[in-house]
């Protein structure tokens, strides 16, 4: 897998959990975005997936979601390093 594909899959995957809490809690996009002090289309940005979230966002959105953040950092395998 590629470095990009790697990052895709990372964004999706964070977009697919906010957006999991998001309608377990019963709000809208709008109602998060209120609760974040953002826009309903930024809301739906960081659900799409298609580009970084900012981690001052993800704070945000995890507190309004009652959630915690956790970032890590984790060794690739050997197969996923590339090569200088």
């Amino acid at each position: 897998m590629s470095t990009d594909d790697e990052d895709t899959a990372f964004y999706v995957g964070i977009a697919a959990q906010v957006t999991e809490h998001r309608v377990a809690r019963g709000l809208s996009q709008r109602e998060l975005a209120e609760l974040c002090g953002t826009t309903q289309s930024a809301i739906a940005r960081l659900e799409s997936g298609s580009r970084p979230p900012k981690i001052d966002t993800l704070l945000r959105v995890a507190a309004a979601l009652d959630c915690r953040l956790e970032v890590g950092f984790h060794a690739r395998t050997r197969a996923h390093r590339s090569t200088p």
